[in-house]
């Protein structure tokens, strides 16, 4: 099920602790209703996708179908499937985010979940050791990378870049960078040793056969492509065969 197009196989069942789900609209979905994340419980293993039909199957599980998948520019970072097991977390009013410093970002910090009323020695408290990366800064996958050419003449790439931020108009020609600056980390590996590390200014990038010569390239290589953030550093690498 790729992103950006509803998804309309088999639906995914969750069951839930607490609380109901119901269905939405499309132009209620589109707007930003039923909003969910799904992970393994990592703090920077989450995607997040949204829903249109929530079908009660059994007490407190609900199939979930017509779903849109990688949002948020998640759909760098999600995998084909979700196994068994993962945890699905609704994004409503009683989620809310903490307030962290940028300074904080990376440092592991003591946490305790639970109720409140249940005061801090409590057994169905639970103590964590988390340090968060800070995913809302991270640059989005860049989109439709293309090549022409091959290995052994030049090779041309090209993509689209996209934005986390005031990305949603479509009537509005060229989005925001959203960035300091416009960067780009280009990796050209063959298998898993990195033969070329480069940083580029504009979305396009020309692998010339000196380079290929000097690199030792043979067909088959992969170029990955990765917007830079100043403040983040790389975000996910799209990835291309040459």
């Amino acid at each position: 099920e790729p992103a950006g197009i509803w998804a309309r196989g088999a639906a995914l069942r969750v069951k839930l602790s607490s609380g109901t789900l119901s269905s939405a609209q499309e132009a209620a979905v589109l707007a930003g209703a039923n909003t969910a994340f799904i992970g393994d419980g990592t703090p920077g293993n989450w995607e997040v996708f949204q829903f249109f039909d929530a079908v009660l199957v059994a007490p407190q599980t609900y199939d979930l179908s017509r779903r849109l998948r990688g949002q948020a520019g998640s759909n760098g970072i999600m995998p084909a499937s979700w196994p068994v097991g993962s945890q699905v977390v609704l994004m409503d009013a009683a989620v809310q985010q903490i307030s962290l410093a940028s300074s904080a970002r990376g440092v592991s910090r003591h946490y305790r979940t639970g109720l409140a009323t249940l005061g801090y020695g409590d057994t169905r408290v639970v103590h964590q050791e988390l340090a968060f990366a800070g995913i809302g800064l991270r640059p989005y996958s860049v989109a439709h990378l293309s090549v022409s050419g091959q290995i052994g003449s030049v090779v041309t790439l090209g993509w689209i870049r996209r934005t986390r931020i005031d990305g949603d108009p479509w009537a509005e020609g060229e989005v925001p960078l959203g960035e300091d600056r416009e960067l780009y980390m280009i990796r050209v590996r063959q298998g898993a040793t990195v033969l070329r590390q480069v940083e580029v200014t504009s979305p396009g990038w020309i692998y010339g056969l000196p380079e290929q010569t000097a690199d030792g390239v043979t067909a088959g290589a992969v170029v990955e492509v990765a917007q830079i953030s100043d403040r983040f550093g790389p975000g996910p690498y799209a990835a291309i065969t040459v």
